[in-house]
């Protein structure tokens, strides 16, 4: 989603903003993943979120370095994501290209549906009722093929045993991510947006500098973004998102499951991603296979080593069979052949003269 949020960008024409988003969200994108590893260590390698709960007491370095990462993802104000998340969607408000309207809305809700699935994440992982330990069961309809529910009982604390902290070297590197994933875009928003930061290494056209420019004009530094931003559409939609998961996951958590129940179709189909992972595997990943053993079947057995190498030595000897018969040792076998071979050769002679 982050990405697409970049090119977003580059189609405003706001190419340093892509470029501020990128690094911001190097920050707190690699804070999650590292976090997301802390959390699979710390669960003795179970990665199903529905086995966890009420990991915040467990692991307090990795549940508040993770919290930083969601907020800074979902772009709070203040937070790095936010400086550059928002002004990606201030460049596309302010943008006069045609389709700006539908791009605007596409990332307003972008901006929910982001806070929505994040702190869904959050929730069930570091609060609520603690669901380790209990044995695994696979009756979650079309929550994973069977191959993975069977890799599933294989990882996971054993009844009784709790999670635990990783080690320094684990969290100490969350830590030191999760500084500049709060700090950094409210230090650098300026001179990277509006300052000589680029220099002439970014050149907008005057007829698509407009919006960017309107932008530049608004802007009266990083704590008035900020503040200003507590009031609009864009973090009104994020904590809409926040506060929709919470009573959905952590207050109401059967209404997730009547929705699941009514449109299970529908939770089928994404659950399984459209499908998209099975018709890869069959027609690229099975494609290929069938391509490979039809190459190694005709190409390699019957072309290579049939025709080319074991056929052109069956083709000598076979030559090689005829020839011998020629070869017999008598002298006087060879004196008659030689003579026929003279008879022949004068008999054309004559007959072409």
């Amino acid at each position: 989603s982050q990405l697409g949020y970049m090119f977003v960008a580059l189609g405003a024409s706001a190419y340093s903003v892509g470029i501020f988003h990128l690094m911001t969200h190097a920050f707190f994108k690699a804070l999650l993943f590292l976090a997301a590893g802390s959390v699979i260590m710390g669960m003795h390698h179970d990665q199903d979120i529905r086995n966890m709960g009420g990991l915040r007491k467990y692991m307090p370095y990795t549940w508040i370095t993770f919290l930083i990462g969601s907020l800074a993802l979902i772009g709070t104000p203040f937070f790095s994501g936010f400086y550059s998340k928002d002004s990606i969607i201030e460049a596309v408000e302010y943008s006069h290209l045609a389709g700006s309207g539908f791009a605007y809305f596409a990332v307003a809700a972008g901006v929910f549906v982001t806070a929505f699935y994040s702190f869904r994440l959050y929730f069930l992982v570091f609060h609520g009722e603690e669901r380790f330990g209990k044995p695994h069961h696979a009756e979650h309809a079309g929550d994973h093929a069977d191959e993975e529910v069977a890799q599933d009982h294989h990882h996971g604390l054993a009844p009784g045993h709790k999670p635990h902290e990783t080690p320094w070297v684990v969290w100490l590197p969350l830590v030191l991510l999760a500084i500049p994933s709060a700090v950094i875009g409210y230090i650098v928003v300026e001179p990277m947006l509006y300052g000589n930061y680029f220099k002439d290494a970014i050149f907008i056209s005057p007829e698509h500098a407009e919006g960017f420019l309107e932008m530049k004009e608004e802007f009266h530094g990083a704590f008035d973004m900020a503040f200003h931003s507590l009031l609009s559409l864009p973090f009104l939609l994020a904590m809409a998102g926040v506060a929709t998961s919470w009573f959905f996951y952590m207050k109401r958590p059967d209404i997730p499951a009547a929705i699941q129940k009514r449109f299970q179709w529908i939770y089928t189909l994404l659950d399984n991603k459209y499908y998209f992972d099975r018709f890869n595997d069959w027609f690229f990943a099975g494609g290929t296979r069938g391509l490979s053993a039809y190459l190694g079947k005709f190409g390699d057995k019957f072309l290579i080593d049939g025709l080319i190498v074991n056929g052109s030595a069956n083709l000598v000897g076979k030559i090689s069979s005829v020839v011998r018969k020629f070869q017999s040792g008598y002298i006087y076998h060879y004196a008659f052949t030689m003579i026929v071979g003279v008879f022949v050769l004068l008999t054309i002679r004559n007959w072409f003269a």
